[in-house]
């Protein structure tokens, strides 16, 4: 197919940061390689003969309901949501409250009633009372009310949401995801539009099986996690065309698994690190797996500070660049397909200078088992870095890695992404 770097079965490079490693004499199932005869991955995987040798993750997560609590690869693998809450059943994907006729009707005396931006933007959103003059009004988002998804988000108690209508919740304002949630989307369709969500000051939180698309406003990211919160999981989800980012992670959030998401359509892609201020974003850790980035521009991811594991993405036809270190940043690049179009370089390098530093500095990416295809350069530096790249099992001891094949590129571009799964039975002891 191309340039491979490296090989995909090794457990840890003595080599310097930024270098491909040689594949080793003797070469041995290292431990984080998962293959195991007693959980085949489901047969939905598989649509040709030269898939049927994949070992892919999270065979066993459509078994049941809440299969999917602690069973993230990666940093985000200690991830619960709501397993110890009861179920949410979202029934209703709109209240009966527009907020466009409250603009209307509360601000008649004005010629031209302020946007939900500027509102979202002043005060803020999600049935906060909003002043505008000497006046003050209590604005409901229309899409909020019993049964809907932002009132069971807004709960405090663990709970496992889920969905008995299918549709697009068009959201008006950010929607704010409280601690101990799991929005799962399984057995039924279901798109937001218009805003995002909003996962600030929380943990535990997992995010499956729905659609992003559509958002719209300054700073509208389709998954916003900032500050501090953590152990986050965001999986099979489809994102595309949102105004600012797809999938935000900032402000020292950590602890987190974005797998199996197909991202379309869109300019800046993911963010991880906010800007060179905020050195705390140094705590942050994010594993991205088995994601399909299908023509994004750039920022699959750009990284500043943290750190970050990348194993078996494909990534085509980008706008600008694949990945991009920053100001300290550590990337690990490990049997991903890359797969230029017009752009040929896939990793680049920008310097920034951190706030408590008196020098500018970039980041590390070293790239393990990589495949370079279509023409596709890598982008190494000329120079060694002096950086070790951090190696993942100094965290967390397996994950699923597969050589990056043709096999493994049909299969991400079929199955990365929203999936129409039904729901699981909810078993509980």
């Amino acid at each position: 197919m191309g340039n491979r770097h490296g090989c995909c079965f090794r457990t840890r490079g003595s080599d310097g940061a930024n270098s491909h490693l040689s594949p080793p004499i003797n070469s041995e199932v290292p431990p984080y390689k998962l293959v195991s005869p007693d959980h085949p991955p489901p047969s939905s995987s598989f649509s040709g003969p030269n898939m049927a040798s994949l070992s892919l993750p999270y065979p066993h997560a459509d078994d049941s309901l809440r299969a999917l609590s602690g069973l993230a690869e990666g940093f985000g693998h200690s991830a619960v949501g709501g397993l110890h809450g009861p179920l949410y059943h979202v029934t209703s994907l709109a209240g009966p409250i527009s907020l466009s006729s409250l603009y209307i009707h509360t601000f008649s005396r004005h010629p031209q009633p302020p946007s939900s931006e500027a509102l979202e933007g002043k005060w803020g959103g999600e049935g906060n009372l909003l002043g505008y003059g000497r006046e003050k009004v209590a604005v409901i988002d229309e899409d909020d009310g019993p049964g809907s998804l932002r009132e069971g988000c807004r709960k405090k108690e663990p709970l496992w949401i889920v969905f008995e209508v299918s549709g697009t919740i068009a959201l008006s304002s950010y929607l704010s995801v409280s601690s101990y949630k799991t929005i799962d989307g399984r057995g039924q369709k279901i798109k937001l539009s218009g805003k995002g969500l909003r996962l600030k000051e929380c943990e535990h939180v997992i995010i499956c099986n729905l659609e992003f698309e559509g958002g719209r406003g300054p700073d509208a990211d389709a998954i916003q996690i900032k500050p501090n919160s953590k152990h986050i999981w965001i999986d099979r989800c489809s994102l595309s065309n949102y105004d600012d980012g797809l999938i935000d992670i900032t402000r020292e959030s950590t602890y987190i698994t974005v797998s199996r998401c197909h991202f379309s359509n869109h300019n800046k892609t993911m963010l991880i690190g906010a800007d060179p201020t905020h050195t705390g974003d140094r705590s942050i850790r994010v594993t991205i797996h088995h994601c399909f980035f299908d023509g994004t521009r750039q920022r699959h991811p750009r990284v500043r500070f943290g750190k970050v594991h990348l194993y078996n993405n494909y990534t085509r036809n980008w706008g600008i660049y694949a990945v991009c270190a920053s100001v300290e940043s550590q990337i690990y690049s490990q049997c991903n397909i890359y797969e230029a179009g017009q752009k040929k370089v896939a990793f680049k390098y920008l310097t920034e200078k951190a706030a408590d530093k008196s020098e500018e500095n970039t980041g590390c990416i070293k790239s393990e088992g990589d495949l370079f295809v279509h023409g596709t350069q890598p982008g190494f530096p000329t120079t060694a870095s002096a950086v070790t790249v951090f190696h993942p099992s100094e965290y967390y001891s397996t994950w699923t890695v597969e050589a990056p094949t043709d096999a493994l590129k049909k299969v991400l571009q079929r199955f990365a992404g929203w999936q129409r799964v039904p729901r699981p039975a909810d078993i509980t002891k």
